[in-house]
């Protein structure tokens, strides 16, 4: 049996990265149940995700990184997301989305990493936060392996197909 050699790096995304990360989102988004959204992806423009990412650009408590193998295809994204409100500029939503094909990888744990890294290296972020669907088993013990704390559940924080499901609130203090 051979094996294929693949390459995956993960970098900081780009404005001329909106029309695949919006693709990425609309392919997810048809994957799994998870994600706050469905087939439908981010809905957005890609002149509008274009200026998002461009603004993240001059953020430093903000950061949208992308994993692209063999440097032609996103196939996992992490994000950081932060108000510049002073009493709360110090925390950062996360949200992370791997493309189903490579889940069990590791590199949902390569993209968490990374967040922490930079987040460590922001100056300004303080503490991680994320909801995690309650039935999400496989990102709550990734969570947990990375220090996250459960802090609470959130009832019917999505609603999906008529079914109502619970959100976990976890976090990460960085110090």
């Amino acid at each position: 049996m051979e094996t294929e050699k693949i390459e995956i790096m993960i970098r900081e995304a780009i404005p001329s990265d909106a029309k695949e990360i919006l693709a990425f989102s609309r392919q997810t988004g048809a994957e799994t149940d998870f994600l706050t959204y469905g087939e439908e992806g981010l809905e957005l423009s890609e002149a509008f995700e274009e200026m998002y990412l461009e603004g993240l650009m001059d953020k430093q408590n903000a950061i949208l990184l992308v994993a692209i193998i063999n440097n032609e295809e996103i196939i996992g994204m992490a994000s950081v997301g932060a108000d510049d409100k002073p009493k709360t500029q110090h925390v950062g939503e996360v949200g992370i989305t791997v493309s189903k094909e490579f889940w069990g990888f590791g590199l949902g744990t390569a993209l968490m990493e990374e967040i922490e890294i930079w987040a460590k290296e922001s100056g300004v972020i303080r503490r991680l936060e994320l909801t995690v669907h309650s039935e999400n088993e496989r990102a709550i013990v990734l969570y947990e392996k990375m220090g996250y704390h459960r802090e609470g559940l959130l009832s019917r924080i999505m609603c999906i197909n008529g079914t109502f499901v619970d959100g976990v609130m976890m976090s990460l203090l960085i110090d």
